[in-house]
């Protein structure tokens, strides 16, 4: 059991460092087109191009989340989109694009250099998922960093439920690991360009 906790400590050292790399290297060469994103949604519907939000984080601290902005200005602030009857209501046409192509999640790079965030992990929650976060709790979910992609992402984003969600989290955590971080950011790639999960 030790050995196995030091393997992850050393991995964690690594990941963390890679975060820090790979972050800042995506933010200076996608700096040109995140700007003409931030233009776009700006021009195109009333509001911030950025949305911030309060999301639970490692230890179950919550920090604010970057977003570029997907939804009109009057759609409710604290739901996570799978509980809404109708999201396309609320989405911009362009909010449309940018969660297709989960291009909205560009500005949680910002969150990843900072350390609130890695880029592997269980996707941070907002406070209202209240039932998701017994679940993280009692499975140790929040020992590591939430990502801005995850195990949960790649195997039904939108359309996994609650339960679901906390045990493929929590299998995650068990497995962590190069290997494993590879094979999610691999896959999650391969869903972008599907456009597979998002309601």
């Amino acid at each position: 059991m030790n050995a196995l906790k030091n393997k992850r400590r050393g991995y964690f050292f690594w990941k963390r460092l890679l975060d820090v790399l790979f972050s800042f290297l995506l933010l200076f060469f996608l700096a040109i087109p995140m700007l003409f994103i931030a233009c776009t949604v700006l021009f195109t519907s009333r509001g911030g191009a950025i949305f911030r939000q309060k999301r639970v984080g490692r230890n179950a601290e919550t920090f604010v989340c970057y977003k570029f902005r997907t939804m009109y200005s009057y759609a409710p602030n604290n739901r996570p989109t799978s509980e809404f009857s109708d999201a396309a209501l609320y989405v911009t046409p362009v909010g449309r694009f940018l969660r297709r192509t989960s291009l909205d999640e560009l500005p949680q790079l910002f969150n990843v250099l900072k350390g609130d965030m890695s880029l592997i992990g269980p996707r941070p929650l907002i406070a209202e998922e209240e039932a998701v976060h017994r679940l993280r709790m009692e499975k140790g979910v929040y020992d590591i960093r939430p990502g801005i992609t995850g195990l949960a992402q790649i195997s039904g984003r939108d359309f996994v439920n609650d339960r679901e969600k906390a045990e493929l989290d929590a299998r995650y955590v068990e497995e962590i690991g190069f290997v494993s971080d590879c094979g999610i950011l691999f896959k999650t790639l391969r869903r972008v360009a599907d456009g597979d999960g998002i309601r």
